[in-house]
């Protein structure tokens, strides 16, 4: 693989990545822990599709010769941030289904905060396109989660990052379909779960 040199590259694009990184293995790492207690295929499905942003974000740090800032062991974060907060979603997602569906929407509405923020700094185009394609997928998740909130409960996930309107446009509108960047999957959502192929009940 070709490399660029980090001076090609922003501080803000620089410390964007190191973050994602790390916030797409927030997500990978809490819904294993969720689905090892709650055995609920979405969880794995999706934990799949993070595994895989995750990968997009690393083929970057590559690219530029930056240093992996993510750890190898799942649960454990460099970020002091990042790891509250996973030990926090753990524990509340635990309590009931209910709130495991919540902990799942509040990760992706998270997530697609702070992707439309990097996007925002990002002068690179090849950063901005798997930024793209990683919020795509989070709005897939998101779609997702929310749709198993309200089987569950009858009440719609109440978003704390992304605006009502944004939220609403989201869940309203149809399953994004595109190629998984980073990856050797396309296609869209099938079933209530990940990206490319991976289904929240299933495999497809």
């Amino acid at each position: 693989m070709s490399t660029d040199d980090i001076s090609d590259l922003s501080q803000l694009e620089i410390d964007g990545l190191k973050f994602m990184r790390e916030e797409e293995k927030l997500a990978r790492d809490v819904y294993l822990a969720l689905y090892e207690y709650w055995q609920l295929p979405i969880f794995s499905n999706i934990a799949g599709s993070e595994s895989t942003h995750m990968e997009a974000v690393l083929t970057l740090l590559e690219k530029y010769e930056i240093a992996d800032s993510a750890s190898s062991e799942i649960g454990k974060f460099n970020n002091e941030n990042l790891q509250s907060l996973y030990n926090q979603l753990v524990s509340y997602g635990k309590e009931s289904k209910e709130a495991a569906f919540t902990v799942g929407a509040k990760i992706e509405d998270l997530d697609i905060k702070d992707l439309e923020e990097n996007i925002s700094t990002a002068e690179n185009s090849d950063i901005r396109i798997v930024y793209e394609s990683l919020q795509r997928g989070s709005r897939n998740h998101l779609r997702a989660f929310n749709r198993q909130l309200n089987n569950e409960t009858g009440s719609n996930y109440i978003p704390e990052y992304i605006s009502t309107e944004e939220f609403n446009l989201i869940i309203s509108s149809e399953v994004e379909r595109g190629n998984e960047q980073g990856g050797s999957q396309t296609g869209g959502q099938n079933g209530n779960g990940g990206k490319g192929n991976k289904g929240g009940q299933g495999r497809n």
